[in-house]
């Protein structure tokens, strides 16, 4: 019976060289590291400690290699892992393999390593099972001297007892990294089928089994196939953990083995909840389609060329796996000498690279009446890119979501899931909220229940409101100011309406001096006194301090209004009184949900919300399987948390004609980066920070994130939706390096610190998103290369807001370098920086200013912003903090982040809304009859 390895007996050395002196270079080894060191230490695979996992990145000498394998075989009693990525070289009269090291030179393979003595140390270890992956070439211009003969030598030099070789290919011929695809033909199939798993195969995934999938998957595409060998019963060997596995009776039969590729019906795992500072899961890349921008190939990984070996491979036998089938998996390798030669080299174009062509035209066929600005029926990323897909003014039909999750709470004050938000204004309405329109423009302010925006008076510190005529409650009673005013009043009793934004009570009564409604002992029963009603349709905020993001607070869920009559408390959450088009119909927690025309709703007071379909239903099921089955077949129309599709759901719509038209890939306001505390020695030099920033190479972080589809390579601190992001800015090049380090300036910064020869400290990062640790390793990677070492501590992903929001913790574990996300609640400087940079935000506790920045010109600046009414004026300011934290090399930005969600056929007037995070603006849909 297979079995993975004991994680704790086990070691694994990687050793990889891209850069050479007189050989070509292969820039993606590096990236191989430290995505293959990501797999090995995740939780859902090995699970190595990353002090177990041993990376050599471009060795000069054979004895660098070598001492590190001869630790990592004494330490290591159950399996050893070692890794090697680079040139292969040949002697051409005996056969006998080198690999290749940083100063190898062609036709001479004395120096590189031999590969004989590797694999002498290997043995000689105490480990009861030896995998060694050679992700290596004989070099093309060596090809030209062997024969079939020779080449079978060299295979021969790495067969022992109880071996499994996979080869690319079968003959001498050169095999194929594909121009426009990120990774080789060969290791494309092998890394897709070790992510996706085999529907119906058995829970881990041995040596046949994978070879049979490889095979049949590059059958299916016309490519050079694969051959394998082995000794005994090493076939049998696990190499992997099923993604796709399920218990006996759980999910969709699979398909026949023999079956042509089909499509998975199963979705990744989803991202978490929206909060603040939080980030949506990281994703992969899509696949690219006909049309508008189209999205990046799947899955992300780095280029390299496999080259052929002799003799033909069998056909996959009936009991193999099926092909075709893909889901996001972490590697796991069990068994004797598993050997996988891949060549790494110059990649040939071939006539069959160009492909067929995807279709374009997806379903949606239904014809949009007339509006006043009509866009495209479907493609790739169309409502992404500004315009509106299938607008359409047609009233009726039923609109569809489905949801792994409930809310946090349907009331309107206690929400802080953003895709709640967004939902909310289907029965919730407040004074101003964000336009109907696509991208950066759905930012902009308008007036929703008010006639029009806040008449500001008193230096900033006084906002009017009027508000409109026929605005009505679902039972037809007019909607006053008085029913705002205790809407937002509720905010301030935590006890019984908790988990919302405090933004309007802060901003309002920063003391906290009022109780909230249900504690209020006043003799006049007035309430708050920072709100005055004049009237029922005049409504007055005097804020003890000017603050031009003021509206923005009242934009949120957390300003509506709530009917006193109609307040339930802490039940309210199960039935909120509608003041939108739409009211709460049968409500089952945890199960669904439905939405019902409010027949009370005046279209005519209402500019914001089409209300187009008759009713609004949410299915919820914590099935990710069935989720993706319904999306796709068209049960459902829209996934309600909207953060993007994951796993093998991603891979079966990208690599779908038929569905990968209906993807897009808009940015979602993350930002990915890291924090360099000063607190943690020598970080609390300038010069220090300055090396990190030169060194890290941002473009391999992009490919350890999940390629280019992941986001942008971010040049500094503030993401293009917020007020005073300058797409122009590039403070250390790099953009203009297109993310690559600048090795010359980074060891100019460490002799400028007083660390000519570099430094230690230690990355931190949370173990439960493997891509945050494919980060850290890649980090790793790339300072390692100038003289700065560090180990990687893997955090408890539920304990790590805790852990790096105390100060002292961060100081007295060493974090230098703290990889997270973060993202504002509302698109203004002031949310998004302001917690990173404010020194006077610097807690023990529950500290977002990680950085521990403290500048009194920062802070002084950020006074100065909050209290322009200008936004442009606020812009400038928030561009000269953003100039001053560069300056400060406080933080290294890494990815303006992007998601690639999912939007039904029968929809219509979709677009992505920068306010929501990216995702659509739910208050245009309709559906098509």
């Amino acid at each position: 019976m297979a079995v993975l390895p004991d994680p704790a007996a086990t070691r694994a050395v990687l050793i990889g060289t891209s850069g050479y002196a007189h050989l070509e270079q292969i820039p993606a080894v590096a990236t191989n590291l430290s995505a293959l060191a990501a797999a090995l230490c995740a939780p859902g695979s090995w699970g190595l400690a990353p002090e177990h996992c041993t990376v050599v990145e471009d060795p000069a000498t054979a004895v660098e290699v070598l001492e590190a394998v001869r630790t990592a075989a004494e330490e290591a009693t159950d399996t050893l892992l070692v890794y090697f990525a680079g040139h292969g070289l040949v002697e051409p009269r005996r056969g006998e393999l080198f690999l290749g090291l940083t100063g190898s030179i062609q036709h001479r393979s004395y120096t590189g390593l031999p590969y004989g003595t590797l694999r002498d140390v290997v043995l000689d270890g105490r480990a009861a099972r030896q995998v060694m992956l050679l992700d290596c070439c004989f070099s093309g211009r060596v090809l030209g001297f062997m024969s079939a003969a020779s080449a079978e030598a060299v295979i021969d030099q790495v067969e022992i007892e109880g071996t499994y070789l996979l080869a690319s290919v079968p003959d001498t011929s050169f095999a194929l990294a594909p121009p426009g695809e990120h990774h080789t033909a060969f290791t494309g199939e092998l890394l897709r089928l070790l992510r996706q798993g085999v529907p119906g195969g058995p829970e881990l995934l041995d040596l046949d089994t994978v070879y049979a999938q490889v095979y049949a998957a590059l059958r299916a595409k016309g490519r050079p196939l694969p051959q394998k060998r082995d000794r005994n019963t090493a076939g049998g060997l696990a190499l992997a953990r099923n993604a796709a596995w399920a218990p006996p009776g759980f999910g969709p039969p699979p398909p026949p083995y023999d079956h042509e590729p089909t499509p998975p019906t199963f979705m990744g795992t989803p991202t978490p909840p929206y909060e603040p500072g939080a980030a949506p899961a990281d994703h992969e890349p899509a696949a690219s389609a006909p049309g508008p921008a189209p999205l990046p190939a799947v899955p992300p990984m780095p280029t390299w060329s496999p080259m052929a070996l002799p003799s033909p491979a069998p056909l996959p036998a009936p009991g193999g796996a099926s092909p075709g089938h893909r889901r996001a998996v972490t590697y796991g390798l069990a068994g004797a000498l598993f050997v996988a030669l891949v060549a790494a080299g110059i990649p040939l174009a071939m006539s069959w690279m160009k492909g067929s062509s995807e279709d374009d035209s997806g379903h949606n066929t239904s014809k949009s009446s007339s509006t006043p600005k009509p866009g495209p029926t479907s493609g790739a990323n169309a409502a992404a890119e500004g315009g509106v897909v299938n607008a359409s003014t047609e009233p009726g039909g039923t609109l569809k979501f489905i949801s792994k999750n409930d809310a946090d709470s349907w009331d309107p004050q206690r929400s802080y899931f953003g895709f709640v938000w967004n939902f909310s204004r289907y029965y919730a309405r407040q004074l101003v909220t964000y336009a109907p329109k696509p991208g950066k423009d759905g930012t902009a302010l308008v007036p929703d229940l008010a006639e029009k925006k806040a008449e500001v008076t008193d230096g900033g510190r006084t906002y009017t409101y009027t508000l409109r005529k026929g605005i009505t409650w679902e039972d037809g009673s007019p909607i006053t100011a008085q029913d705002i005013k205790y809407g937002i009043e509720r905010i301030w009793d935590q006890d019984k309406i908790s988990g919302g934004p405090v933004y309007v009570q802060q901003a309002l009564d920063p003391g906290h001096t009022y109780k909230g409604p249900y504690e209020d002992t006043s003799e006049d029963k007035l309430g708050l006194t920072a709100i005055e009603t004049p009237g029922p349709r005049t409504i007055v905020f005097k804020l003890p301090k000017a603050n031009g993001d003021f509206e923005h607070m009242l934009a949120t869920p957390s300003a509506s209004p709530v009917k006193k009559s109609k307040d339930t408390k802490d039940k309210y959450q199960e039935r909120p009184f509608s003041s939108g088009p739409y009211k709460f119909g049968p409500y089952r927690p945890g199960t669904s949900l439905e939405l019902v025309r409010n027949t009370k709703w005046n279209r005519s007071s209402d500019p914001i919300r089409t209300a187009l379909p008759n009713q609004i239903t949410v299915k919820i099921s914590s099935d990710e399987q069935t989720n993706a089955k319904a999306l796709f077949s068209g049960d459902y129309d829209l996934d309600l948390q909207s953060w993007g599709l994951t796993g093998s759901a991603l891979a079966q719509a990208t690599s779908s004609s038929d569905l990968s038209p209906r993807l897009d890939s808009p940015p979602n306001g993350i930002l990915l980066f890291a924090a360099l505390p000063r607190s943690v020695k020598p970080l609390n030099n300038v010069h220090c920070r300055k090396a990190v920033l030169y060194a890290a190479d941002r473009e391999n972080v992009r490919t350890a994130a999940g390629g280019p589809r992941t986001g942008d390579i971010a040049p500094h601190m503030l993401p293009p939706a917020i007020g005073g992001s300058d797409s122009s800015y590039d403070p250390y090049g790099t953009v203009k390096s297109k993310g690559k380090p600048d090795a010359d300036k980074a060891k100019a910064e460490l002799k400028a610190c007083g660390k000519s020869k570099g430094f230690s400290t230690t990355i931190a990062v949370r173990n439960n998103r493997s891509t945050d640790a494919a980060v850290a390793m890649s980090l790793q990677a790339s300072l390692r290369k100038v003289g700065i070492t560090t180990e990687i501590d893997q955090v408890d992903g539920n304990h790590f807001s805790e852990a790096i929001g105390a100060p002292e913790v961060v100081k007295k574990k060493g974090y230098g370098i703290v990889v997270y996300r973060w993202g504002a609640d509302f698109p203004t400087g002031q949310n998004f920086l302001r917690p990173l940079a404010d020194s006077r935000f610097i807690e023990s506790t529950g500290n977002f200013n990680v950085a521990e920045l403290d500048d009194p010109t920062v802070d002084g600046l950020f006074d100065t912003a909050i209290a322009e009414q200008d936004p442009a004026k606020a812009g400038s300011d928030y561009a000269q903090i953003n100039r001053r934290i560069s300056d400060s090399a406080a933080y290294l930005p890494l990815l303006f982040q992007k998601s690639v969600i999912w939007r039904g056929s029968r929809l219509t007037n979709v677009y992505t809304s920068d306010s929501w995070q990216g995702g659509y603006d739910y208050v245009s849909l309709g559906v098509s009859k």
